[in-house]
């Protein structure tokens, strides 16, 4: 066992500990991580100055976004004046989500658009929910984001995950 030194820093390993809770608890079947050996990520077929680009985000449109589970979309052109987070996993006392443009920076990708750094804004941004499901991110939100993004005809999405 390592001795705790003052001077340097000791690394502890958070998939090992999450794994010994999880045995420890009863389940026989150690946490899986999520994984993905095959990203769908494609090169840009135009410029970036070409494209329509757009957010999507994990925060929720109202202060119940934690029991509402849907994917949610609104408009691009009128910026929301607040977008709820707390039922969201972060470390609240160590930071804030007071800053709506720090992770909604839509204001940012208008000046863009403005400034011929991008075609164009998204006609509108999508909120996607926080789960720990990778079944239900994976065969269900996800799809039906990517269908809205496509019949928006969107180019870009940023995914913006708090």
């Amino acid at each position: 066992m390592t001795q705790f030194s003052p001077t340097h820093r000791n690394a502890v390993s958070y998939i090992d500990k999450s794994r010994e809770f999880y045995l420890n608890k009863g389940f026989g079947n150690p946490y899986r991580w999520a994984t993905h050996t095959e990203a769908p990520i494609t090169h840009l077929k135009k410029p970036l100055a070409d494209c329509t680009v757009t957010i999507v985000t994990t925060s929720a449109p109202n202060e119940e976004g934690g029991s509402n589970r849907k994917i949610w979309s609104a408009p691009s052109d009128a910026i929301p004046e607040e977008l709820f987070t707390h039922h969201l996993s972060w470390h609240k006392t160590a930071t804030h989500t007071d800053d709506l443009g720090s992770f909604l920076p839509l204001a940012h990708l208008q000046s863009a658009a403005e400034n011929g750094r991008i075609g164009a804004v998204g006609r509108n941004f999508y909120g996607i929910p926080t789960t720990f499901s990778q079944r239900q991110t994976k065969t269900k939100d996800a799809p039906a984001v990517l269908d809205q993004v496509h019949r928006d005809q969107v180019d870009v999405a940023i995914l913006i995950p708090l």
